[in-house]
């Protein structure tokens, strides 16, 4: 038994019969220990993007189903989310006059992926991708939007499209949900009251003081939630609008959500998994088993056994019932577990409460990003995995753990930062726990942060001279379509170079936060769960972050978790 498991806290059974004893040790009911609560042709472990799709899939094909969620919420991280969906050649894109084929795709995605996922699983993904975003749309009242000008992140690699594949959901509005509304899993950000926000506006939203193309999506975001408020509707968008519209079509088609009802085993049979043991008794499953419970960012023993240190469990934003229960049951089960390493990683501000995952704050003109010796390590604009990846490479021989992002009062004066408006000052709660310092000059800004002054000031220097010439001799910042993408039109030659002039100048703390762990059982192209010798283990499938991620150690674009996610939960559906 893998000693990580043994430090799981069980519960208890609460239906009579179920028997499973209360230690410090594993759980692991025989089939028969557990009371019999219900058989159905499919049971779904988990009410993420994964799982309700798997379900709403199954039940198309007029399949009885059950989802059981561990939460007392549904929608997972994908709830949490901006809910991008990277799909490629899918028919919203289409539509909208994307010159996307199935070649370039495959050419973009090997390319980005390498061999180490198999050819078989790539192209499970880019074929059934757009046949899942064409029964979502038939099957659910979710409509979808192209994010126009997000680019792919690494747009000069064969097939790519410096415009972007990502879609995200449309206005929902959550009155259709009825009474369900309230079990809805809240939002990572909240939206500002009274405006309507689409992932695709953020960019926008940071230049709303500076740029006039932002003043207009501000002013349209709050005419699209004047309009909604006016019609009587409970507007909905980015993960909130995806988990909503799913959970609204398996409420259509009688699909039943068991909130509160964990994980507790699999349901092993003759080397077959025939169902799941939850704390209320054993729910059979004729036809098989999908798991979709999410990652296990928040179990710190797993992260701790598989993942570089350092590492926390309060630097993810993944939903917190995510600590690796489909994990550790599918290896009791005979799984293998690959990409265990590695997450969807990006710097995060470990701010009270929850951490703050930075995206256009490293990449707005007029910051740069140190390591604890006061000297750029790497591109700031890279894509958000690959920065974080760069800091646990770099650490052990130039400790960048945490790094700090430095920027002047020139960069505050003009720029969205979180939800923190241009002017006004960061929160006292962020200097208090250590997340933010301020200084009046750059040497006294390095000894705050115990960085070498001088040499903090001459990286500054340095990276100064680049800002006005916009070339980054060291980094190349600026050269890639992604790095451009949140960036200020206005600054020249490099809208994403600006200089450092304006006292005070702040240090913010990154570590690597992380929007879940990628990591989880190894899968076939039907999403079928392996042994570790290749063999499938009848009954059991995985997809989302339970299952190990068809896009490998990279990441394509945005909504390269929830885009695979769905789709896999969308073969398993149709296969199981």
């Amino acid at each position: 038994m893998d000693a990580d498991l043994t430090r799981r806290q069980l519960l208890r059974g609460s239906a009579a019969g179920v028997g499973l004893a209360v230690t410090s040790g594993l759980a692991a009911p025989a089939a028969n220990a557990a009371a019999p609560l219900g058989e159905y042709d499919v049971v779904v472990v988990g009410s993420g993007a994964a799982g309700m799709t798997a379900a709403l899939t199954a039940a198309k094909r007029g399949l009885s189903v059950v989802v059981v969620e561990k939460a007392p919420t549904f929608g997972g991280s994908a709830a949490r989310s901006g809910a991008g969906i990277w799909i490629p050649n899918n028919q919203v894109l289409l539509a909208a006059g994307v010159p996307d084929t199935p070649a370039k795709a495959a050419q973009y995605l090997a390319a980005v992926v390498g061999p180490e996922v198999p050819a078989a699983r790539q192209e499970a993904f880019l074929r059934h991708g757009p046949a899942m975003i064409a029964f979502v749309l038939a099957n659910s009242p979710l409509r979808f939007r192209w994010m126009e000008g997000y680019s792919d992140y690494y747009p000069e690699l064969p097939g790519g499209l410096p415009n972007g594949r990502s879609i995200e959901p449309d206005q929902f509005d959550g009155n259709l949900l009825g009474a369900e509304l309230a079990n809805l899993n809240p939002p990572y950000l909240a939206t500002p009251p009274g405006l309507v926000v689409f992932s695709a506006d953020y960019k926008w939203l940071n230049l709303a003081a500076v740029n006039a193309k932002g003043t207009a999506v501000a002013a349209e975001c709050l005419a699209r939630g004047t309009a909604a408020a006016l019609a009587g509707q409970k507007p909905l968008t980015m993960g909130q609008s995806l988990a909503a519209g799913l959970r609204v079509g398996l409420l259509r088609a009688g699909v039943p959500v068991w909130l509160n009802t964990p994980l507790i085993d699999l349901n092993v049979e003759n080397g077959a998994v025939t169902g799941v043991v939850v704390p209320q008794g054993l729910v059979r499953a004729r036809r098989g088993v999908i798991v979709g419970s999410g990652g296990f960012e928040h179990n710190a023993a797993m992260r701790a056994q598989y993942q570089r240190q350092p590492i926390g469990t309060d630097w993810t934003v993944g939903a917190k019932e995510n600590t690796g229960d489909g994990h550790r049951a599918g290896q009791r089960a005979g799984a293998a577990l690959d990409l265990m390493d590695d997450a969807w990683w990006g710097p995060a501000i470990p701010a009270p409460g929850d951490p703050y995952f930075c995206l256009a704050e490293r990449t707005l003109p007029g910051g740069l990003i140190v390591n604890q010796a006061g000297q750029r390590f790497v591109n700031e604009a890279a894509p958000y995995s690959d920065v974080v990846h760069t800091m646990y490479d770099k650490n052990p021989s130039a400790p960048d753990i945490p790094a700090w992002l430095i920027v002047d009062q020139n960069y505050r004066n003009r720029y969205l930062f979180r939800d923190i408006l241009p002017l006004l000052p960061f929160p006292d709660a962020w200097y208090a726990a250590g997340a933010v310092f301020k200084a009046s000059t750059v040497q006294g800004l390095g000894a705050q942060i115990g960085v070498p002054a001088a040499a903090l000031k001459s990286t500054v220097d340095r990276f100064n001279g680049f800002a006005r010439s916009g070339v980054d001799n060291d980094f190349r910042r600026g050269a890639s379509a992604y790095d451009r993408y949140y960036t200020d039109p206005s600054v020249r030659p490099n809208p994403g170079l600006a200089p450092l002039w304006a006292p005070p100048f702040y240090a913010l703390r990154l570590v690597p936060g992380d929007l879940g762990t990628k990591g989880g059982m190894r899968t076939d192209a039907r999403a079928r769960v392996l042994r570790p010798d290749g063999s499938v283990i009848p009954g059991l499938y995985a997809a989302g972050n339970a299952s190990a991620a068809v896009m490998g150690h990279s990441y394509a674009g945005a909504g390269s978790t929830i885009g695979p996610a769905m789709t896999f939960g969308y073969i398993a559906g149709n296969d199981v």
